[in-house]
């Protein structure tokens, strides 16, 4: 299973979701917006089009075209299915944050929020300063 994830910025903040109760993987969990890439994205640029979806659906924000590639993951998921995570980097275009009907929450927070609230895994704690260090154009040893 390929996922995405996008981190919008916008005035020092990222738009963060929290997910749903109800969600398979990691209910409840502080997160940036992304899901899995569907049948109906692409055949082209399919990953930047899941991101946009994903988006709109779990947080009403429109981004800019630009995206950065940050990095990408193998992980576990909670059923222990195998999936790859690919981060990009959006910044903010249009709308006002709102959470999709699987999420609790969509609202903007600052790298150290991120980091330092307890419905944030191991992963997000790790990648929310990368992603930073990414959009600041500070190279990562």
């Amino acid at each position: 299973m390929i996922v995405v994830d996008v981190e919008v910025f916008k005035d020092g903040r990222y738009l963060m979701i929290v997910r749903g109760k109800n969600e398979s993987h990691a209910p409840g969990a502080l997160s940036f917006p992304g899901g899995k890439l569907e049948e109906d994205d692409g055949p082209a640029d399919a990953l930047e089009s899941a991101l946009r979806r994903e988006i709109g659906e779990e947080s009403g924000v429109a981004v800019h075209n630009e995206m950065t590639f940050v990095g990408s993951e193998l992980f576990d998921m909670d059923d222990g299915r195998k999936a790859l995570a690919v981060v990009f980097l959006c910044y903010y275009a249009a709308g006002e944050p709102r959470p999709g009907e699987d999420e609790e929450s969509a609202h903007w927070m600052t790298t150290q929020e991120i980091v330092t609230d307890p419905r944030a895994g191991s992963w997000l704690q790790k990648m929310a300063p990368v992603v930073e260090a990414v959009r600041r154009g500070v190279k990562l040893p």
